[in-house]
């Protein structure tokens, strides 16, 4: 890798894991784009990295933002070398009981957003980057894009949405542009998502007894100094951060990676592989003769 300093750009990167990749990025002598909705949140960290901390009013949910954000990096730097697509919000809500609304609004984000990223992100590594230089494009996602979660139906499908598009991705680029794309699920980390970063809506009375209702009870017991054994929030994003940062220096990163719900995925990998094979008989039956 070379030694001079990487330019990245992180979405979210107000709070969470977002913050703390940037100042990862930073402290390791990287410049940092920063987008964030709010940019004087980030007034402090400016001021003590003054000439590498670039900080951007992004929306992600307009469209225009995400291309202007771009081109501010490109008049800005000429290059970008790896993005993190971090920005996200989520619902607490049964599936029945969520109104179009408000998971339309979190899709906005979470998918959308998400997505346009994705694509400035190709077009700009291919296009104004030096040829073949290419770049690290990392995706963050969830457990619940892998695994459906009661009580988290539509962010669990939003996340189960960037998976298959990220995955389609890195499947889709030219190798020769040298653009590597990864997709990071994670576990359960220690951040102001579930407080700030939540819908909530009420309990649907049908689901009151309900695996719905549990994982409720155990997701907001983490705002609580007793969190419930099955929803262990025990992930420290800073260290995240360090590992997402090895991530990019690999000339050959993985797709996937897979962080702090490492059991989660192969209990998945498991229960579908029994199924797959407990009924992969009954594919011969739907063949033309």
């Amino acid at each position: 890798m070379s030694t001079s300093p990487r330019v990245w750009m992180i979405t979210g990167a107000s709070s969470g894991l977002g913050l703390d990749t940037t100042r990862y990025v930073l402290q390791k002598g990287d410049i940092a784009v920063a987008t964030v909705r709010k940019p004087e949140v980030l007034d402090d960290l400016k001021a003590q990295y003054a000439g590498r901390l670039l900080v951007l009013k992004v929306d992600v949910t307009v469209h225009q933002d995400i291309i202007a954000a771009f081109k501010k990096v490109e008049e800005a730097f000429g290059r970008l070398d790896v993005v993190v697509s971090n920005a996200g919000v989520s619902i607490l809500g049964e599936i029945e009981s969520t109104t179009d609304e408000a998971a339309h609004a979190m899709f906005e984000v979470n998918f959308w957003g998400a997505t346009h990223v994705l694509q400035e992100s190709v077009r700009f590594m291919r296009e104004v980057n030096q040829p073949g230089k290419g770049g690290r494009i990392i995706q963050i996602t969830s457990g619940t894009g892998i695994v459906g979660y009661p009580a988290c139906g539509f962010y669990s499908a939003s996340k189960h949405a960037m998976e298959g598009l990220t995955e389609t991705l890195a499947a889709e680029v030219d190798p020769a542009w040298n653009i590597k794309v990864s997709i990071i699920t994670l576990g359960a980390f220690r951040t102001n998502a579930v407080a700030t970063g939540m819908v909530k809506l009420p309990l649907h009375p049908a689901y009151a007894n309900s695996a719905s209702a549990t994982s409720r009870k155990a997701i907001l017991a983490s705002l609580t100094d007793k969190m419930d054994p099955a929803y262990q929030v025990n992930g420290d994003t800073a260290k995240a951060a360090g590992v997402l940062y090895r991530l990019s220096e690999l000339p050959s990163p993985p797709v996937r990676l897979v962080l702090n719900c490492v059991e989660l995925a192969r209990n998945k990998i498991a229960s579908f592989s029994k199924e797959l094979e407990d009924y992969a008989s009954w594919s011969e039956g739907v063949k033309l003769n």
